[in-house]
């Protein structure tokens, strides 16, 4: 139903790059690890990231989604960049929140900055939010845009993706998801609000709680390689990380 919804919200979109939430064409909320792992899928065959190369390829852009990804016995969080060709990168969530520590592998993947035409993108997922090393990583590998999958349910994100655009001089396009899920007997409710937020923190775009929508923001990359936050400091080579070893 979802590749359905997103294929034609997508159809007409006039645009370099999409993303798309966490966990789009699963859901969130497994009721047990045997569960997860018969809705997983493989992306070298999987349906899904066929039709997705196909929009790629029809519409001109790149898309990178959450994607519950089985390798073997393995299930990881990932998200992966897809292209008119098929998977082009992919990144296994790092940092599992919650009841996710029973479902899924921990990601066993270095980040990495991907080069997408004239855009370099890094990717995250939903509570890697919480840990400034990752931005920071992104950032001094070259990242100028974060693609961020998310399913949030705590309400200090969108905040806090202010703040990592400001540290970093870098852009961030948070896609979360909207509503409710109950499959477990614990209900989840989801807080929205998916922005693109811009190096020193400008939001450019910032979705409603609960309305469905695709929005499209103008980024010009180049900005996010301008480090320089005055005249004499710039936010990566100020760096002294000998001093933050202890």
């Amino acid at each position: 139903m979802n590749l359905e919804t997103v294929s034609m919200a997508l159809g007409d979109a006039a645009a370099d790059l999409i993303v798309l939430p966490e966990l789009p064409f699963t859901g969130y909320s497994f009721r047990d690890r045997n569960e997860l792992l018969s809705l997983s899928d493989d992306p070298k065959s999987s349906s899904i990231v066929e039709k997705l190369a196909e929009l790629c390829a029809e519409c001109g852009f790149k898309i990178v989604t959450g994607f519950a990804e089985r390798a073997g016995e393995k299930c990881y969080n990932s998200a992966l960049l897809v292209g008119p060709n098929g998977v082009e990168s992919r990144y296994r969530k790092l940092h599992l929140f919650d009841r996710e520590k029973d479902l899924f592998d921990p990601g066993d993947l270095h980040l990495e900055v991907i080069e997408a035409g004239e855009m370099r993108i890094g990717m995250m997922i939903c509570f890697d939010w919480v840990f400034p090393e990752v931005t920071r990583t992104l950032a001094l590998r070259g990242a100028d845009i974060i693609c961020h999958p998310a399913n949030l349910v705590l309400s200090y994100c969108q905040r806090t993706m202010l703040s990592r655009c400001t540290e970093n001089l870098l852009f961030a396009v948070t896609a979360n998801r909207i509503g409710e899920e109950d499959r477990t007997g614990t209900a989840l409710a989801f807080t929205g609000r998916s922005q693109v937020v811009a190096p020193g923190g400008d939001i450019l775009i910032s979705s409603g709680i609960n309305e469905q929508e695709l929005a499209v923001a103008v980024i010009d990359p180049s900005i996010a390689r301008n480090k320089m936050m005055t005249s004499r400091n710039h936010i990566l080579l100020d760096r002294r990380p000998d001093f933050y070893d202890r």
